[in-house]
């Protein structure tokens, strides 16, 4: 199932290995803190469980958005480069 992760980390070590974890599952990133991609459940619970280590007593929010096809089909962009 495509998902999108979005986090708010203040640090900017665990921020980074944060983002590094994001991209191990094969993540792509699309903003400074969210990434998205393909992941089976098990690797939705799994990368959680590894976030949740990194983010430890940090101060912070991690979220993970699955994204069903109709969903994300009706996103809207908007992109000036």
């Amino acid at each position: 199932m495509r998902c999108l992760v979005v986090y708010d980390i203040t640090e900017d070590r665990v921020r980074t290995r944060v983002a590094e974890a994001c991209l191990d599952y094969g993540l792509q990133r699309i903003q400074y803190s969210a990434f998205l991609g393909w992941l089976t459940r098990n690797q939705q619970e799994e990368l959680l469980l590894r976030l949740k280590r990194l983010l430890g007593r940090s101060p912070g929010r991690i979220a993970l958005f699955p994204l069903c096809d109709a969903d994300f089909r009706a996103r809207r962009e908007w992109s000036v480069d």
